[in-house]
């Protein structure tokens, strides 16, 4: 006659209860495995959120492009970003840029003076960026085909100049010249001392002004991170075969970031190693301790199989015992670990929230090492003839 659950729960808690000292270094195995677990999947989640932080604080990630002649000095041109368009796959956007601006302190509005970082840019410049649009507008195809005196600032520049009134369709004076503000982005990083702002204007304004037509920087963004340094490589190689005798720079902007990505990859995989060693080793103290109890309990097992407890009552009663204890270990070290991080991430001002995700699959892991190592044990037990299981005693 098989046991009723709660029947089977009461028994093995008064095995449990009756061993507790077996029974706490076994949950203490546990604990320790499934805290190595839990604590380094936090670190990777803590390691991925500062990362994506990072990548938050600054312009998308992109590959910005240079080429120079020995001594004629930069050589690209406006067609040469339709040209590298045209070969190249897996891009978001794609745009070219110059400087702007020939004096320090060269922005004014009324009595306010700044001294901002210029740049005059194509269409698809803030594409390109990612930047934010906060006030206003960005530029459009009428405003390069008509010439347009407009520009679009950046918020420490609006703090700067327009502290006391709005910015939109103002008039400020770039060397001299005057230019209507038509849009607030949001301030990029990363910054090489203090900020001091950013300005830009549609790249037809230099062209005119300069009568040049060559562009200092073509900046692309892929459609991934991932893409990325294939995409810097395939760049290096086309523009290489174009400009044979001159010299090539492409760079993107977030290599400090994926080196730090690559070394938490590593870092993250050894530390899961480590934690699956330890979850391990307290799988076999489980697998053990169901062994002895086992041996202990024989008589008892007899006893029960002969006044009609089934093979599944018994081999429950020990895959219970083993998922409590498992449930127990496990329970406790995702609080600790938990509690832990709060602490490190409040110190060190990291961003840290809970993960259910990263609990569940710590506390399956504890669980299925549990279950798995005292199942061998629990299915011999739960075949043991009753007659030599009474005579063993």
């Amino acid at each position: 006659m098989a046991l009723s659950f709660l029947d089977l729960f009461s028994l093995t808690w008064n095995s449990l209860s009756g061993n507790p000292l077996r029974s706490a270094l076994t949950t203490l195995g546990v604990f320790m495995g499934v805290g190595a677990v839990s604590a380094t999947l936090q670190v990777g989640n803590i390691s991925r959120a500062v990362i994506e932080k990072e990548l938050a604080e600054r312009e998308a990630p992109q590959v910005s492009l240079f080429v120079f002649q020995e001594e004629s000095g930069p050589v690209m041109k406006l067609e040469d970003i339709d040209f590298l368009q045209k070969r190249l796959s897996g891009i978001k956007a794609i745009s070219g840029s110059n400087w702007f601006g020939f004096g320090e302190g060269n922005v004014i509005f009324q009595n306010e003076k700044a001294d901002p970082s210029m740049s005059a840019v194509t269409l698809n410049h803030f594409e390109t960026s990612g930047r934010r649009k906060i006030e206003g507008r960005y530029f459009t195809p009428a405003d390069f085909e008509n010439f347009r005196p407009v520009v679009v600032i950046d918020e420490i520049l609006k703090e700067k100049l327009f502290s006391q009134t709005a910015p939109i369709n103002k008039r400020i004076y770039i060397d001299n010249r005057p230019y209507s503000v038509i849009g607030i982005m949001e301030t990029k990083g990363p910054f090489r001392g203090e900020p001091k702002g950013e300005l830009v204007v549609p790249i037809t304004i230099y062209n005119a002004m300069t009568g040049r037509q060559e562009i200092l920087e073509i900046s692309i963004r892929p459609n991934s991170l991932e893409d990325i340094k294939p995409l810097e490589e395939k760049i290096q190689k086309i523009m290489k075969q174009r400009f044979p005798k001159a010299t090539i720079y492409a760079r993107n902007n977030v290599r400090e970031i994926l080196q730090q990505r690559e070394t938490l990859e590593m870092t993250s995989r050894a530390l899961l190693a480590v934690g699956g060693i330890a979850l391990l080793v307290g799988g076999v103290g489980i697998a053990n301790i169901t062994i002895a109890a086992v041996i202990e309990r024989t008589p008892e097992i007899g006893l029960r199989k002969a006044i009609g407890a089934t093979q599944s009552d018994i081999m429950l009663q020990f895959i219970l015992e083993a998922g409590i204890l498992s449930l127990v270990g496990g329970i406790a070290a995702i609080i600790t670990v938990h509690s832990i991080t709060i602490v490190v991430a409040e110190s060190f001002k990291l961003p840290y929230e809970f993960d259910s995700n990263t609990a569940l699959i710590a506390l399956s892991s504890a669980l299925f090492v549990g279950v798995g190592a005292c199942l061998i044990p629990a299915v011999r037990a739960s075949k043991l003839d009753p007659v030599k299981a009474l005579r063993s005693e």
